[in-house]
């Protein structure tokens, strides 16, 4: 009999919608607490998917209601929380990044490896059915020895001031991403090249970060990793990846509402946008990594990102920034590890 999971959810903005629209579509998983400290979200999110409320988190563990709990709190919240759940017991599924200070993550680092509840970092993208594919089939051998892997991330249009001014920067909020599926590809990297820009937007700059940013990584087998990054982009979501190999290339398009292309006299293959939101493309893997997350509970296994691949990415994207500020490369050989 598969056995049924009581979730409590944490943080009831954007992604805490997704998460608990992700728990309604999961069989097996049932939301049992919303905790959010601003109680009209959880109040939304209760009402829309079921669930008790509460201002405090400590209540909801408390609740011997919960068997996992999905972390999608503000940044800073992500240690304590992460910590609390180990000592109650309870599983934890946590939104990217840990934290933005490498330090507190590594306080942290002993009790999450010593803990019997499974800790998994918020990294979907690796879930995204065309990443996955791409992934399957070079660890198949389909392209023979992967050289090169190309990764493009561009959003449709930066998030406002208020967000950037807290968000770590364009490294630690938005490459991290990149920099996970870099390591899913190519776990030992050995060097973090980077460029940052500021190309277009004044508040962004004005906040000590860039708009823009290029990254090459180094595999310690010579590979080469090549990671761009915009928070503008005029024609949708932009996300990209491309594995060349010794014996050939596998490579993902953006995705689009629709394949229908339209011809005629002012133009030929006419198609509809990309899609605009990170939450549309990426729909699918935020459902199958909750999924496989309770798999992975019910297996006793680590499928879904562990808190050290979210520790890596943190280094990685630390690194990035150093190399951005001074023009060195960086050498991270024995930090990720």
């Amino acid at each position: 009999m598969e056995q049924n999971f009581r979730i409590g959810l944490i943080g009831t903005g954007r992604i805490g919608l997704v998460h608990a629209g992700s728990i309604a579509d999961t069989k097996g998983a049932e939301l049992t607490w919303v905790c959010d400290p601003f109680i009209e979200g959880a109040e939304r999110i209760s009402a829309q998917f079921g669930g008790k409320i509460t201002k405090n988190p400590e209540e909801l563990f408390a609740s011997g209601e919960v068997d996992v709990v999905v972390i999608a709190s503000p940044t800073p919240t992500h240690v304590d929380l992460i910590s609390a759940a180990i000592d109650a017991g309870v599983h934890v599924l946590c939104e990217k990044p840990i934290d933005l200070d490498i330090v507190r993550v590594d306080a942290l680092r002993a009790k999450v490896a010593a803990a019997k509840a499974n800790v998994a970092l918020g990294f979907n993208r690796r879930f995204d059915p065309q990443f996955e594919e791409i992934h399957t089939r070079v660890a198949e051998g389909d392209i023979g020895i992967l050289e090169q892997l190309t990764i493009i991330s561009r959003d449709p249009a930066p998030a406002p001031q208020a967000y950037i001014a807290v968000s770590g920067g364009i490294f630690r909020d938005m490459t991290i991403h990149d920099f996970d599926m870099a390591r899913y590809f190519i776990p030992n990297i050995v060097e973090v090249t980077a460029v940052g820009a500021n190309s277009f937007s004044d508040y962004i700059k004005e906040e000590g970060d860039y708009d823009s940013a290029v990254v090459t990584l180094r595999g310690d087998n010579n590979e080469l990793i090549t990671i761009v990054n915009s928070r503008h982009s005029s024609y949708g979501y932009d996300q990209r990846l491309e594995a060349f190999g010794s014996e050939g290339m596998l490579y993902a398009q953006n995705i689009a509402e629709t394949t229908v292309a339209k011809y005629g006299k002012a133009a030929v293959e006419a198609r509809k946008p990309y899609l605009e939101f990170f939450l549309d493309r990426y729909a699918i893997s935020y459902r199958r990594e909750l999924g496989l997350f309770l798999d992975s509970i019910r297996s006793g296994t680590q499928i879904n990102p562990s808190f050290e691949d979210g520790r890596a990415a943190l280094v990685l994207a630390d690194a990035a920034l150093e190399s951005a500020r001074t023009g060195k490369t960086i050498d991270v050989r024995g930090k990720l590890s």
